[in-house]
């Protein structure tokens, strides 16, 4: 039996669905906020009373996964305006310097998201209630979510399930349905409408506010939010209303009750009857009375266009809807009506009466839509323009409608407008984008914007200083560049000009990807470190957003220089700032990024060497005053880098650039272990598990020691500590206090008196203890601030242990946890693990929140962020009046707890454990401001990390080219522009920069280069390293251009011209050209160089292109050649043909057209789908028929053929002289082929149909599986059962074969590429003794949604571990949205009849959720399945480190 995991690496990037919604906040929280407009300065430019309001959230979902954004706008500072204007992505409009996307929580969920709205709370702009999400999954399930500021996430308010066996009468007998469920909902929020099982209408009651339930205005009073909630739901039924196929359906504006508009069509029509049966649609307004049950149909507008397919509610005051076609516009309301032409196909009912028609044509289906303003909706096209479509209208009456063409963008699936200043483009095929709109009145702006488009130079200015890598691949027109062109056609109408603010990359869909070497890589590696020599080189997007997009699991930095440094323990950089110019240098904060280091220290075993930083790194250990007869345990600056301090076992030393102005002896009895430096302060922790804080004075420039009173008294051994400072323009933690004099200002008027110290924020000191605690006190006074118990153990949230219980359940809570620690005890002694090291940091932003992370013993690396949540007051009401008469007692500003901070655990990705040995570990964390642009904290270790912070979101990059890293710092100078040092633990010094052309704001490292047109394949050619690569592009043709090349040419037919008009064959026609390009990858960060091309003929297209080895049996050798398999289209009139080319790759000449020279060519009946070698032939897949043909060095000669009946080969797969081809309709088909006979025998077949998208071999030892991917987004197993499976009745004598296990991915698999496992680490070994472990591969596989992810083969023993681990973490997890992860694994068959297979695949999306759960339930866990925690952590260990592949 073979056993295997399926496991996410690079989850979707592809948005499918984007809303907006008051879902983190209420429209209330921003009254205050909004600035004075500063009129002197604005008033020439924009109207002044233009504000961008309450800005609501942005959700997006892509495949299962849910994120909840909220837009952070930068406002113009007239002072700083002119200096910051060109910095900030697109310029300053409206007041607004720029905006971006922060990440407030993301979800996988245990489903794909169908569609999703939100469900508003109704109210005005004072509103202080909150929006909720409806999500709708496939068949009938709904969810709806709110957001609970306790736990700074996202919690399941109701879930309305419609499937299962007493909801089988809502089928109708229907197995398969065209769409899944959509929801809509009503505007003012009474109601929401669910389309289920394409005629069903559940409609979910919303519990109305303020009706009957007491004190519900106190409630809001005391600081909860409430937000929107579904009370009920019903079904209404719409075949009883006579409605058959519904198409789309709304909720209209302005009604006193909602008013569910519905779009359907009578009796359905084709293409081919058009020209009989046209107005085939209609619409029907059903008013909704929710308490009644009932729904009256109060008006309808019949002889709608058969194309129509969307309506678009019109706000209030207008009312009514927009009904979209095809080819046509319509506005329908309960009195008005009018239409718009869109291009010459669109006649109105009659015939009679003339369409009014837009000045330009445009073909809109596929269109999505939103409101910029009452009036005015914004399209999206299918190519990718907007169009902004106005309602001229009088009081309630729409007389017409207008369309204008705006920009250019990117392909939508989606839009949404966000408050009143900004839209959402979401996109599957290219990258999604935030943009910021205002409309200005044309006539007075007509010759200023006219200005910004002649002004060239002001449009290159912005391109160069962007700060984003994507601005320089868009084309003039496109809306990422600069402002808009006036629409000229209307003087009445409103002008919008655009600035692109904010964008996220998206690498979906995946139609292909090649897996080739880098450009640095290094032929010397060995092990993990050589698979960072690895890149995946991806087709992904369509039409103009088609892409190339290399992707690297892990980091590969540009080495700039090396050096041998056997024996480094540490290294740090400092900076040396001259007294004199020390005032002039600290107001400028600019100047202070950008300076430079001045000397590096480098601790070996027993002594430091320091090194100058200048242009060239010299020593000067000789003429320094540093300490340098040891090692050093850690440097730093202090006092504005006005001095350097060196901290070593038994002192310190501070020094002003190279001479000691201070030496301070620390201790006799016990040794420094760590250091931590926050200007002005260092920590020290001893070897006797004690702490030392080192004071400075900043008038002297001198420190002093001090041993804080908490701990000298205390008996608590501590195992980690670190100090925290909350730096910025307003710190952070202060907004925690409950003290309100604290945080609304007073404290401002107090320090003031004692001069600047404060302007630099606070400073906290966070202490680990080996019993697992954690405290966070104040420096430096030492009042206990925040308290934790047992942080170690990984709880999803930290809350002050004063405020975590109710009184009434504290007796309770005490006894349970003495018992806890009694049973801890017995446990944690054998596992003995506590934190080794700590950090807290709270990177640059305005909004930016502080990360505490941990390290304990076992690897288990623990990742908090901090949030501040304002509970009810009465939890802690028993303790109010003490901490009120402290505050006012003791003159100190923090004496109060931070009751209202908090920490979410935060899930980390890829990280992969290490054991920390028993004696004292290195420090590993290193925080860095600026690294090539990127700011977080580097992890060194065996496995090092780069954990980057984006916002405010952690990305995980492992670093794996060097293997361990045993120090790490940055480093800025004249030659290494913010790059960074590390020492490797083989010796060498290392000073490198991170590869510039990347974009780490991804789940992996990914590098976009345009194209200009879709990728369909691509394939690597190893010898030369080139990357052949298939693509089109659409090009405009004369219509008798295109007619003509549908011409049968042997058959010679006429074209019959009666049908077309004169005038007709003379418009334009798109068609796509296929070429084949090959590229060839140039140094990091530049675009590839397309070395040569080769074009197809006309109509036809270029389906696959492979590298493939024949053997020459004139030569007797083997050839490398490149293969491409074309077809023909030319429509259905014509029998389909093809072409064989084979090409030679010549040397790398500067010469292009020498590269490939074409050495063969045959044309065959049928389309070449699919090429592969096998054994020196050439295997051809041809229509229906795969042929094999041997190279005689100038033709193709058929040897053997095979005749079964697919009907288009997919796939061709070749391990050995094994078969495997997938049909995109008949499943797949097993081969084998002989030499000695010359013959291709069928082995066996799946006799199901199945529609396959890619197949691929599972090698696992000496077992060959067979591994197929479908149309209904799953994936089967199906063994090789040519050994042994002849035995079992079932495969019917070896002929069938027999399903081994089945899995549901939800996402479209495009293509899998066999890779082979790296041993982990407890195979080591035992590789010796069996050679099944080495012989083992992975299948790494590509999707439509943009994932990337892997199937690995498991042994039985930990498949049974794994498998029973999963079955317990279904009831012991909670799942968001209440979604069941073992339903959504089941195979979908859509209907057909389907035997279920095994379950023989686990799903480390949900193992991934063990790591997530508290210590105390990873044991219990582990105990009930019969194993430990550490064999389930190891287990998991392995599985990441076998598939770390790139």
């Amino acid at each position: 039996m073979s056993y295997a995991a399926y496991k996410m690496m690079h989850w979707p990037t592809g948005i499918e669905n984007c809303a907006s919604g008051f879902v983190t906040h209420s429209r209330a929280d921003f009254a205050p906020q909004i600035p004075p407009i500063q009129t002197d300065d604005l008033e020439s430019e924009w109207p002044a009373e233009r504000q961008t309001g309450p800005l609501p959230n942005l959700i997006v979902t892509a495949a299962n996964i849910l994120e909840v954004y909220v837009v952070r706008v930068q406002e113009e500072d007239i002072r700083e305006s002119r200096v910051t204007a060109e910095t900030k992505r697109g310029g300053v409009m409206a007041g607004i310097s720029g905006a971006s996307l922060e990440l407030v929580c993301q979800y996988r969920l245990h489903g794909n998201v169908e569609t999703m709205t939100v469900l508003p709370s109704g109210g005005g702009d004072n509103s202080r209630r909150r929006d909720s999400i409806i999500l709708a999954f496939q068949d009938a399930k709904i969810s709806v979510l709110e957001f609970d500021d306790s736990i700074h996430g996202l919690h399941t308010s109701s879930m309305h399930c419609f499937e299962g066996p007493e909801w089988f009468h809502l089928k109708r007998g229907h197995e398969s349905f065209a769409r899944g469920p959509m929801v809509k909902v009503d505007p003012q929020g009474r109601c929401s409408g669910v389309l289920v099982y394409g005629l069903q209408m559940i409609i979910l009651k919303a519990s109305q506010a303020g009706y009957g339930l007491v004190g519900d205005e106190d409630a809001l009073g005391s600081g909860s939010a409430v937000s929107a909630r579904v009370e009920s739901s019903y079904i209404i039924n719409l075949r009883d209303l006579d409605m058959k196929h519904v198409k789309d359906f709304t909720f209209a504006h302005g009604y006193i009750e909602p008013v569910m508009v519905i779009l359907h069509e009578r009796e359905l029509t084709w293409a081919g009857r058009v020209s009989w049966k046209h107005h085939t649609c209609m619409i029907s307004a059903l008013s909704i009375s929710t308490t009644l049950k009932q729904h009256p149909l109060i008006w309808s507008a019949v002889n709608l266009p058969h194309d129509a397919y969307k309506l678009l509610p019109v706000p209030s005051p207008i009312g009514g809807v927009v009904v979209i076609g095809a080819n046509s516009i319509h506005y329908r309301s309960q009195s008005a009506s009018c239409a718009l032409a869109l291009n010459n196909y669109a006649v109105s009912f009659d015939n009679s009466q003339e369409m009014s028609r837009s000045s330009f044509s445009v073909e809109l289906d596929a269109a999505n839509a939103t409101w910029l303003s009452n009036d005015v909706a914004m399209l999206s096209t299918k190519t990718g323009e907007l169009l902004l479509l106005t309602l001229v209208y009088d009081g309630r009456v729409v007389h017409r409608l207008d369309l204008s063409k705006s920009r250019a963008s990117v392909l939508t699936s989606g839009i949404a407008a966000i408050g009143n200043a900004f839209f959402f483009l979401g996109s599957r095929l290219g990258d999604s984008l935030l943009v910021q709109f205002t409309s200005i009145l044309s006539s007075s702006v007509k010759e200023e914007i006219g200005d910004i488009e002649g002004d060239i130079p002001s449009a290159k200015r912005l391109r160069k200083s962007s700060s984003d890598a994507l601005q320089d691949m868009v084309n003039g027109e496109e809306l990422s560049l600069y402002g808009s062109a006036p629409n000229s056609t209307e003087t009445s109408q409103k002008t919008f000009t655009f600035s692109v603010r904010d964008s996220f990359i998206n690498v979906g869909p995946l139609k292909d990807f090649a897996y080739g070497l880098r450009i640095n890589a290094d032929p010397k590696a060995t092990g993990v470190a050589k698979q960072s020599n690895y890149e995946l080189v991806c087709c992904s997007g369509h039409g103009k957003n088609g892409a190339l997009c290399i992707l690297q699991q892990s980091i590969r930095p540009e080495m700039i220089t090396e050096v041998e440094l056997p024996g480094c323990k540490g290294i740090w950089t400092v900076y040396h700032k001259n007294t004199r110019g020390h005032n002039v240098e600290s107001t400028k904060m600019a100047a202070k990024d950008d300076e430079y280091h001045a000397y590096l220290i480098i601790s070996l075993e027993s002594r430091t060497m320091v090194l100058e930083t200048a242009d060239l790194l010299g020593e000067v250990t000789e003429s320094v005053d540093y300490y340098v007869q040891g090692c050093t345990i850690s440097a730093g600056n202090l006092f504005g880098r006005r001095r350097v301090v060196q901290v070593y076992a038994r002192g310190a030393r501070i020094l002003d650039g190279a001479f000691m102005t201070q030496d301070l002896p620390i201790s006799e009895s016990s040794s420094v272990l760590s250091v931590s430096i926050a200007d002005p302060y260092v920590l020290l922790r001893m070897s006797d598990g004690n702490i030392q804080l080192l004071v400075g004075d900043p008038s002297t420039c001198t420190v002093s020691i001090n041993i804080p009173a908490v701990f000298e008294s205390s008996t608590k051994s501590i195992s980690a500590c670190t100090l925290y400072h909350d730096k910025g323009p307003e710190p952070w933690l202060r907004k925690t206090s409950t003290d309100a004099w604290l945080s609304t200002g007073i404290d401002e008027a107090i320090d003031g008196s004692d001069g600047a110290a404060h302007d630099q924020g606070d400073i906290y000191c966070v202490v680990c203890y080996e019993s697992g605690g954690l405290e966070i006190f104040d420096v430096p006074n030492f009042n206990c601030v925040f308290s934790v118990d047992k942080f170690m153990s990984g709880k999803a949230h930290l809350v002050d242990t004063l405020i975590t219980e109710p009184s009434e359940d504290t007796e309770k809570v005490m006894s349970q946890t003495s018992e806890e620690v009694a049973g801890q005890g017995r446990k944690e002694n054998t596992h003995n693990i506590k934190v080794v090291e700590l950090a807290m940091q709270r990177w640059s932003g305005q909004h930016s929140r502080p990360f505490l992370i941990g390290i304990l013993t076992d690897g288990t690396i623990l990742c908090y962020h901090a949030y501040l949540y304002e509970g009810l007051e009465n939890t802690s009401k028993t303790e109010e009046p003490v901490s009120a008469q402290d505050s006012l007692r003791t003159s100190n500003v923090s004496a109060s707890r931070l009751r209202n901070l908090r920490f979410v655990r935060v899930p980390l990705d890829t990280y992969t454990r290490e054991e920390v040995s028993s004696g004292t570990t290195s420090p590993r964390m290193t925080v860095f401001k600026n690294v090539g642009g990127c700011q977080g904290l580097f992890l060194s270790g065996s496995r090092p990390l780069w954990f980057m912070v984006f916002r405010e979101r952690i990305r995980v990059h492992p670093q794996l080219c060097d293997g361990s890293i045993v120090a790490f710092t940055v480093l800025h100078n004249i030659n290494c522009n913010h790059g960074f040092i590390y020492v490797t633990s083989q010796g060498f010094l290392k000073i490198c920069q991170l590869p510039s052309g990347s974009s780490y704001d991804n789940y992996w490292p990914v590098q976009k280069i345009p194209l200009k047109g879709t990728p369909h394949q691509v394939t690597y050619f190893a010898e030369k390293n080139l990357y052949p690569l298939i693509v089109s592009v659409p090009v405009l043709k004369p219509l008798n251009h295109v007619l003509s090349s549908l011409i049968d040419q042997e058959a010679g037919h006429q074209i019959e011209n009666d049908s077309v008009g004169s005038d007709e064959l003379h418009r334009s026609y798109s068609v796509d050209e296929f070429e084949v390009q090959i590229l060839e990858p140039e140094k990091s960060g530049a675009p590839w160089q397309t070395r040569a091309t080769i074009p197809m003929q006309s109509a036809e297209n270029a389906l696959t292109v492979r590298v493939v080895t024949l053997f020459n049996i004139t030569t007797k050798e083997n050839e490398t050649l490149l293969a491409i398999g074309t077809a023909y289209v030319q429509g259905e009139d014509v029998a389909a043909r093809g072409r064989v080319l084979l090409f030679s790759v010549g040397k790398n000449t500067d010469n292009s057209q020498n590269l490939v020279s074409e050495i063969y060519s045959k044309e065959l009946k049928g389309a070449i789908s699919a090429l592969a070698s096998l054994q020196g032939h050439l295997l051809i897949a041809s229509g229906p028929k795969i042929i094999l043909h041997k190279w005689t060095g100038t033709d193709l000669n058929g040897v053997a053929f095979f005749d079964a009946p697919p009907l288009y080969v997919v796939s061709l797969n070749i391990v050995k002289n094994f078969i495997l081809l997938g049909d995109i309709h008949k499943s797949i088909y097993f081969l084998s082929w002989k030499e000695q006979g010359a013959q291709l025998n069928l082995l066996a077949k799946d006799f199901g149909s199945l529609d396959c998208f890619a197949t691929e071999f599972l090698i696992d030892g000496s077992t060959l599986s067979l591994i197929v991917s479908d149309d209904q987004k799953n994936i089967q197993f199906v063994l090789g059962i040519f050994y042994y499976a002849p035995k079992m009745s079932e495969s019917w004598k070896g002929q069938k074969l027999l399903s081994r296990a089945e899995f549901h991915v939800g996402a479209h698999v495009t293509k899998f590429l066999r890779l082979q496992m790296l041993p982990a680490s407890s195979d080591r070994t035992s590789a010796t003794q069996g050679s099944d472990k080495t012989n083992r591969f992975a299948l790494l596989f590509g999707t439509l949604d943009g994932s990337f992810g892997c199937i690995a083969p498991l042994d039985e023993l930990t498949f049974r571990r794994l498998q029973s681990l999963q079955k317990k973490l279904v009831d012991a997890v909670p799942h968001v949205a209440g979604l069941n992860p073992r339903s959504f694994r089941q195979f979908r068959s859509n209907g057909k009849a389907h035997r279920p297979g095994p379950d023989n695949i686990v799903d480390c999306e949900l193992l991934c959720q063990f790591e997530m759960l508290p210590f105390e339930d990873q044991h219990e866990i582990a105990q009930q399945i019969g194993t430990t925690r550490v064999q389930i952590l190891s287990n998991l260990n392995d599985l990441s480190l076998g598939t770390s592949f790139l």
